[in-house]
C-alpha cells in the first residue's frame, strides 16, 4: 500500500538525509515510531529513525558532514548504528538487515537484507510503516502489514505469527503492554494468546530493560491498563511478585477485605490525573506491597494488616534493589511515601491536633504535599458522600498543615538548641545526657509545649539539664 505523506517530512533534516543517500546511492527511508506518531497525529517526534539499503553508519557520516556545524555522530558498531543529535532531534540511522534468533538469548544473527526484510522483524504493524526519501517516490507510505487499518482499529497486531515474534525477542511483550497503555490500543486477542504462552520468556531480558518498559507505563494517563494486562498474561509474578500478592480477596467467618491489587491499580489512575511525578506514581503503586505479608484474621476484629506501612517501606528497598534499580534519593523518596502513607488519613478521620499536624510535617518535611496527593489518591470508595467527606478532610489538614508550617516552621526543622550549645553550656563532653535534652527540646517543640524559637529553647534545656543532676555553667 502506498500512499503520500509529504506532510510528515516538511522538516529540513528529511531533504539533507535524502540528499546524502543520494549520493551514496542507498535507498532509505523513515521507519518506526517517528511514522506512527504522524499517523497517530501524536505530534511530531524529536526521535526519528533512517533505515538504508546500505550501510547505515556511513549514510550518518555522511549527513552529520552536510549539517551546518558538522555534529558528532555516535557509532554503536556491534548493532551497526549511529547516532546523531542535532538541535532538539535525534536521528538513528541503520542498514535494513534480517535477523534470526537462538532459543536462550534475545541478541540475533543478524545479515543484511532488504526494506521489507527489515519490516518483517520489526515488532508491530504500527510500528513497520515506512516513508520513502528515494527520488523516484519521494514521501510514498509503504505499509505491507495494514498497519494504516491497525492504527485506525487501535489495534495492536505482529507482523508475523506472534508466538515467532514474542518468543525470539520476548520484551516485545513488555513493548506489547506498554504501546497498548500509551497509545490507548487493544492487542489483537491471538497476541495476547501467544504472550501468556511465552511469559516464562521473559526471565532471559535483563531487569534494566524491564524497568525501561514499567517507566513508561507508569507515566501513561492511565498506567492500570498495563499492570491489568500482567496480570491478564501472566507476566506479573514475573516482573512484580508483590503485586500479584495482593491479588485476590479472602472471606473467613464471613468477614472479607477489599482486592488490594486492583484497589492499587486504582489508586495509580488517580495519581496518574494529578501529577506527573514518575516516582510519585511509583509510590503509589507499591504504598500497599506490605498488605500481603501482615494480613492476619482475628475473630473480635476481622481482617487486619498492622504495621504495613514500615514492611512495606522495607520491601520497597528490596524490590528496587532486585530490578537494578538505583538505591539513591528516589528510592529513599518512594520508602518514605510508603511509609507515612497512612498518616494523613489518620488524621483526617479524627480531630486533627496541632502536635499530630507538626509532627507529620517533621517526618515528611519537604516531601508533606506530595504525601497529602498519594493520600487523595488513595480514596477510592465509590459511595459519593463518603468520598465528599474523606476529600473535604484532607482538605482540613492540608489548611491545618499550612497554619501549622506559618506558625511554627517545623519543616526541615533542627531543634534551635544545638548540641554543641548544651555542651557548652553544662560543660559536658560528648554525652547521652546531650541525646537526652536535643531530643526532650524537640518533643516539647512537636507536641506544641514550647514554641519553635531560640530562647524558649534555651530556657527548657536549661530545666531538662537540672532535672538530670546537671548544673549550668555561668558564662
Amino acid at each position: 500500500m502506498r500512499e503520500n505523506q509529504l506532510q510528515a517530512i516538511t522538516h529540513p533534516i528529511f531533504e539533507i538525509v535524502a540528499e546524502a543517500a543520494n549520493e551514496l546511492k542507498f535507498s532509505t527511508y523513515v521507519i518506526g515510531g517517528y511514522v506512527r506518531d504522524h499517523l497517530l497525529q501524536r505530534g511530531k517526534s524529536k526521535d526519528i529513525d533512517f533505515v538504508a539499503i546500505g550501510n547505515g553508519i556511513d549514510l550518518a557520516k555522511k549527513v552529520a558532514s552536510k549539517i551546518k556545524g558538522k555534529p558528532e555522530v555516535t557509532i554503536f558498531k556491534n548493532y551497526g548504528t549511529a547516532m546523531i543529535k542535532h538541535n532538539d532531534l535525534e536521528l538513528e540511522f541503520v542498514g535494513a538487515r534480517k535477523e534470526s534468533y537462538q532459543k536462550n538469548s534475545r541478541n540475533p544473527i543478524i545479515e543484511n537484507g532488504t526494506l521489507e526484510d527489515d519490516q518483517n522483524r520489526r515488532d508491530f504493524t504500527i510500528n513497520a510503516l515506512a516513508i520513502s526519501l528515494n527520488k523516484k517516490d519521494y514521501g510514498a507510505l509503504l505499509d505491507p502489514f495494514d498497519g494504516i487499518t491497525d492504527i485506525k482499529k487501535r489495534l495492536l497486531k505482529t507482523p508475523l505469527e506472534p508466538s515467532i515474534t514474542y518468543s525470539d525477542d520476548p520484551l516485545r511483550m513488555m513493548r506489547a503492554i506498554r504501546f497498548a497503555t500509551q497509545l490507548n490500543f487493544e492487542i489483537a486477542s491471538e497476541s495476547l494468546k501467544a504472550i501468556s504462552e511465552n511469559k516464562e520468556r521473559i526471565k532471559i531480558i535483563s531487569l534494566e530493560r524491564i524497568v525501561d518498559e514499567i517507566h513508561k507505563i507508569l507515566i501513561a494517563k492511565k498506567p492500570s491498563k498495563g499492570f491489568a494486562l500482567m496480570q491478564r498474561t501472566g507476566l506479573l509474578p514475573y516482573v512484580f511478585p508483590e503485586l500479584k500478592a495482593l491479588q485476590g480477596i479472602e472471606e473467613i467467618e464471613g468477614q472479607r477485605h477489599k482486592d488490594n491489587f486492583w484497589h492499587t491499580l486504582e489508586v495509580v489512575d488517580n495519581i496518574a490525573q494529578t501529577t506527573d511525578n514518575l516516582w510519585l506514581r511509583w509510590a503509589a503503586l507499591l504504598h500497599d506491597i506490605g498488605k500481603a505479608p501482615t494480613k492476619k484474621f482475628h475473630k473480635k476484629i476481622g481482617w487486619t494488616f498492622h504495621a504495613h506501612e514500615f514492611v512495606g517501606s522495607k520491601m520497597v528497598y528490596k524490590l528496587f534493589k532486585r530490578l537494578k534499580m538505583p538505591l539513591n534519593d528516589k528510592m529513599k523518596f518512594v520508602q518514605r511515601m510508603v511509609m507515612l502513607s497512612s498518616r494523613p488519613i489518620i488524621l483526617s478521620e479524627s480531630h486533627v491536633t496541632d502536635s499530630a499536624v507538626r509532627r507529620l510535617v517533621f517526618d515528611a518535611g519537604d516531601d508533606v504535599d506530595d504525601l497529602m496527593t498519594l493520600c487523595e489518591a488513595d480514596i477510592t470508595t465509590k459511595n459519593p458522600k463518603k468520598q465528599r467527606r474523606y476529600l473535604n478532610n484532607f482538605k482540613l489538614v492540608r489548611q491545618k498543615i499550612k497554619e501549622v508550617e506559618e506558625r511554627d516552621r517545623i519543616r526541615n526543622f533542627q531543634p534551635p538548641v544545638s548540641g554543641e550549645i548544651i555542651m557548652k553550656a553544662f560543660g559536658l563532653k560528648p554525652s547521652r545526657e546531650i541525646g537526652i535534652i536535643k531530643e526532650a527540646i524537640k518533643e516539647a517543640i512537636l507536641e506544641g509545649d514550647i514554641p519553635n524559637d531560640y530562647g524558649e529553647a534555651y530556657t527548657f534545656m536549661v530545666k531538662k539539664g537540672e532535672e538530670l543532676g546537671l548544673t549550668l555553667k555561668s558564662n
